[in-house]
């Protein structure tokens, strides 16, 4: 299976348990691995043969910026399903997002969420298994 993978895109966003977070925001690092069928588009090299990245960017940046929601479970699945619903000829999707400061008087790299959907026989998403 062909990949096209999108690495560390930012973006700005609102998400968070505590009412600061809501209120000041901060970035989140996303990252997304998506396996598909490429080869129509390597023939081709016709753009409607693909899936165009910065469509998939500003679907992702449109989740990210949007409406604020308290865990990066919930951010994670919805970039997820949102783009397996939109792209069909995704087969499966490995979804990764960081949230590099957390507010909590800790010191690391952030907390990263990473989720594996496909879409089953009767076009249902489901976590990928191993």
């Amino acid at each position: 299976m062909d990949r096209m993978v999108l690495k560390r895109m930012v973006f700005y966003g609102y998400h968070g348990v505590y009412p600061e977070e809501n209120k000041l925001g901060q970035k989140y690092f996303v990252d997304l691995d998506l396996s598909m069928d490429l080869s129509r588009a390597a023939q081709t090299d016709d753009v409607d043969d693909t899936i165009n990245y910065a469509e998939i960017h500003a679907l992702v940046k449109n989740i990210v910026e949007g409406p604020p929601v308290k865990l990066i479970e919930t951010l994670t699945a919805n970039i997820a399903s949102n783009l397996l619903g939109t792209y069909t000829s995704i087969i499966n999707i490995t979804v990764s997002v960081t949230k590099p400061n957390p507010p909590f008087d800790i010191t690391f790299d952030g907390v990263t969420v990473e989720m594996r959907r496909q879409r089953d026989a009767s076009g249902n998403i489901v976590p990928v298994e191993d």
